[in-house]
């Protein structure tokens, strides 16, 4: 059986706790009961209704009208049935939060998150969904008679069955947020009854003032596609409850007004999903109440820190990637609430400096230029700040373990030199990346918002450059940011990155102390950077279809062509191929500059572990 499927059928038909609510359900009389006084009900409003509608006669209208009015009746009743009996289905769910064993118990078990809740909601939403297929030979007979739409019948039943779902789903996240016991079984009961009446009786004051759709007001409103009797009654009376003509509304209008059905279904079906989604992300920390700080719990704050309690003598236990080198690198990174809001600032202000610079050159109160100017420092002093980080925390990686003794106890675990090098390469950057992704992020909106035409913005989005060429001065037309960048930029920045990283873990295993780890690394990289750099930008702007590949290996050339193309690859800009051309080079020049420096840092790897058991030998004791 394929994975996805085994996953699937695990998640529901399969999911053990499903299982056991069926099972044991299916067992109780209560249930039996229950379900056989459900179509007791709808048997005898059948007969009742149909031996009314034919005293007069039989005849073929005769029997249709009975139909027609017998279906009415029966939807109207089901739907009411199920409002009625799937809180009481469901009033298990919450009332099994009042006994915290379960949980413990459940939580203790391998089964996710995801499968806990949707067990819960799938197990008991079986016994609604199987009223209403008891009750679906009762609707088919009404066929018999004529009158009846099978498309109405079908309707009617996805209305009552979104009902349904809703109220579970609602049920379900009540019992794993925590939060209510057995009391909260009846408020639960009385909030499901106060809600359809409260907004049956708004829809009837609004049509009462004439708010409603159709040419008197006396059709749907607002509350139609959030009410379940409401839109059953549009599709059912669609001549005295009219909607609003098709195309005569847009937006939600069109959705509340136009088809309130079709909106009472999804919209229902859409808030199941998150609350769905929300409950079993709550459901292994302890639900809202321990999130909230009840119950013992850690406070929502804290927790979203990776804090552990005020006061607490540990914290709670976290997964361990694959790589623990690489786990704890990146962990421990984030050990003081100094340090989170320090990193976390930096990711915050400069997305939304990015951000409000765009709205800012959107609405014209920057132009073209001062846009590219702006941006271009920006993405350069953002990029500066994230490399100097990088260089400071891969230059005291192992320096500072080798000078407080945690090297050596490292040294006698089963983590190869490999491990040990590749972990902190990987941890390192992992912690990096949402300070890298502000410069990447910035690029990208920009690229994004030039690609789509600057959303019509008043004056465009191009600017006229005036570039010398080997026939005299020549004039390109280029956008404010070319919009490859949100592809190209990432594809340098990141291996670039990762090389610094490298090359700081290297002088710090070969140095004595921090201090003289991280001086060297910044030497070795500035030098690098700028020979590169010059290099890059003097081949963009003086050479040929090399010179734009070649442009693309400093990250700092790379980020000026894609800003200023024209200037930047200026001799591949203004040859017979022009600026596209000259952006197709610089792209290949960004595949070309991820393998090289991929290429580098494998090489760097590969070495220090060569030598890595005869350095640390030779500074053993010397720190």
């Amino acid at each position: 059986m394929p994975v996805f499927l085994r996953w699937l059928l695990r998640l529901g038909p399969l999911n053990p706790i499903s299982v056991r609510l069926v099972q044991n359900g299916s067992r109780r009389t209560r249930h039996l009961y229950i379900r056989s006084a459900y179509l007791g009900v709808l048997i005898i409003v059948l007969l009742w209704t149909l031996l009314l509608k034919t005293q007069t006669g039989l005849s073929y209208r005769t029997l249709a009208e009975a139909g027609a009015t017998t279906f009415t009746w029966i939807a109207y009743l089901q739907i009411g049935l199920i409002c009625v009996l799937a809180p009481v289905f469901m009033a298990g769910a919450i009332a099994q939060e009042a006994n915290p064993h379960t949980w413990e118990v459940l939580l203790t078990t391998p089964l996710g998150a995801l499968q806990i809740v949707l067990g819960n909601l799938l197990g008991r939403l079986f016994f609604i969904l199987a009223l209403l297929a008891a009750g679906l030979p009762l609707f088919a007979l009404t066929q018999y008679f004529g009158g009846v739409p099978g498309r109405s019948i079908l309707m009617s039943y996805l209305v009552a069955g979104c009902a349904a779902l809703l109220v579970g789903s609602i049920a379900i996240a009540l019992s794993v947020s925590r939060l209510a016991g057995r009391r909260a079984v009846f408020a639960f009961y009385v909030a499901v009854v106060s809600y359809l009446a409260a907004t049956a009786a708004l829809d009837f004051w609004f049509r009462s003032l004439g708010k409603g759709a159709g040419p008197a007001g006396q059709g749907v409103t607002w509350f139609t596609a959030i009410n379940p009797f409401l839109a059953l009654h549009t599709l059912l009376n669609p001549s005295s409850y009219e909607r609003a003509g098709i195309g005569t509304q847009s937006g939600l209008r069109a959705l509340f007004l136009e088809h309130p059905v079709g909106t009472w279904c999804w919209g229902t079906v859409i808030m199941s999903l998150l609350l769905v989604g929300a409950s079993a992300v709550t459901a292994r920390m302890g639900g809202l109440a321990a999130m909230m700080g009840q119950e013992g719990g850690v406070p929502w704050y804290r927790r979203m820190l990776g804090l552990g309690a005020a006061g607490a003598e540990h914290r709670p236990p976290r997964a361990v990637w694959s790589n623990p080198i690489a786990w704890r690198e990146a962990a421990a990174r984030n050990a003081t609430l100094g340090k989170m809001l320090a990193r976390w600032s930096f990711v915050g202000a400069g997305g939304l400096f990015g951000l409000g610079l765009i709205i800012w050159y959107h609405r014209g109160g920057i132009t073209t230029p001062e846009f590219q100017f702006t941006v271009l420092a920006t993405v350069w002093a953002e990029l500066a700040v994230t490399t100097l980080v990088a260089i400071n925390m891969a230059a005291t990686a192992v320096s500072r373990e080798r000078e407080d003794g945690t090297l050596d106890l490292l040294l006698t675990t089963p983590i190869t030199p490999g491990l040990y090098l590749y972990g902190k390469l990987r941890g390192l950057i992992a912690y990096l990346l949402p300070m890298l992704a502000v410069p990447l992020g910035t690029l990208a909106a920009a690229g994004l918002y030039v690609l789509s035409d600057g959303l019509s913005r008043e004056g465009g989005v191009m600017i006229p450059v005036k570039v010398s060429g080997p026939g005299g001065i020549v004039t390109i037309n280029t956008p404010a940011v070319l919009p490859e960048a949100a592809i190209i930029a990432p594809l340098v920045l990141i291996p670039f990155i990762a090389f610094c990283v490298m090359t700081g873990l290297q002088w710090s295993l070969k140095s004595k102390g921090t201090i003289g780890a991280v001086v060297s690394t910044v030497g070795v990289v500035g030098v690098i950077s700028a020979v590169i750099g010059l290099c890059g930008w003097n081949a963009g702007v003086g050479l040929g279809l090399v010179g734009a590949v070649l442009a693309a290996l400093s990250p700092a050339s790379l980020i000026y062509s894609l800003l200023y193309p024209a200037s930047g690859l200026a001799a591949t800009a203004t040859s017979s191929g022009g600026l596209e051309t000259a952006r197709a080079a610089l792209a290949i020049g960004s595949v070309l500059a991820a393998v090289v420096y991929t290429a580098v840092v494998y090489g760097m790897h590969k070495m220090m572990v060569d030598k890595f058991d005869r350095t640390v030998r030779e500074l053993a004791g010397t720190a």
